[in-house]
């Protein structure tokens, strides 16, 4: 079943918003029940339970999250989106993350992938 162009952007928009806001029960209600994400430095894809884990932490790390997004293409089961995630920690430190992100939908317009492609080492001043 293919899914829609403006279901694709809506799932977009609501997952990167959910996460300016720190908003864990929209983005855990946006993830498939087989959801596998995999990020830049990764050895393996991480399943439901862990990638939610990960993007707590991060939100827990962070006092303000926002999206600076250059480009987002549409294919038929989901789409790829290039942007800059700033980011300010919770003790004063900055990141300004340069990303690259592959995000499918399964038919039930949930997430099902995440490749997320970053420079780790951007991450260091929020370790």
């Amino acid at each position: 079943m293919a899914i829609d162009r403006a279901s694709i952007l809506d799932v977009a928009d609501r997952l990167f918003a959910a996460i300016e806001r720190a908003d864990t029960d929209t983005i855990e209600a946006l993830f498939d029940a087989d959801i596998l994400v995999w990020h830049s430095g990764d050895a393996a894809d991480n399943e439901r339970a862990r990638a939610l884990r990960v993007i707590k932490w991060f939100i827990d790390r962070t006092s303000t999250r926002r999206y600076e997004i250059f480009d987002r293409q549409v294919f038929e089961s989901g789409f790829v989106q290039q942007h800059i995630l700033h980011a300010a920690g919770a003790d004063g430190a900055r990141i300004a993350l340069r990303v690259g992100i592959v995000i499918k939908l399964a038919d039930n317009g949930l997430i099902s992938r995440i490749d997320e492609y970053f420079d780790p080492r951007d991450m260091a001043p929020l370790l």
